[in-house]
């Protein structure tokens, strides 16, 4: 089994800063892509930040140059630090990660969700 832990949402004032924290756990073989989407309530869950097994990064337009996603020295551990933050960011983020378990299985996996409330 695997499982995906997010942690460090919270409230927090326009211009504030959050980090947010993923670590896998379980029968992990490997570890792949990891990345965080966000969600609001009546929208399609909506993908923020990427980056591959290599350190490859990528970040969605609304939030490029204020948020920056890393992993951790294990690799089973995904940050998103996020810098400048404005109302429009208020959503649950979601950690996803491609995983290979030690019995071979590939699957992609979502973590729990955590809130993100930015007040203006």
């Amino acid at each position: 089994q695997v499982q995906l832990v997010e942690s460090g949402g919270g409230l927090v004032q326009a211009g504030g800063s959050l980090r947010l924290s993923c670590v896998a756990s379980g029968s992990i073989f490997s570890i792949g892509a990891m990345g965080w989407y966000r969600q609001v309530p009546g929208n399609q869950r909506e993908w923020v930040a990427g980056i591959s097994s290599g350190g490859t990064t990528n970040y969605a337009d609304s939030v490029k140059g204020r948020f920056t996603i890393s992993r951790g020295i294990s690799k089973n551990t995904v940050y998103l630090q996020m810098d400048s933050l404005i109302p429009e960011d208020t959503a649950v983020y979601y950690c996803n990660a491609g995983i290979t378990q030690k019995n071979g299985l590939t699957a992609r996996y979502w973590g729990q969700g955590t809130q993100v409330t930015v007040s203006s």
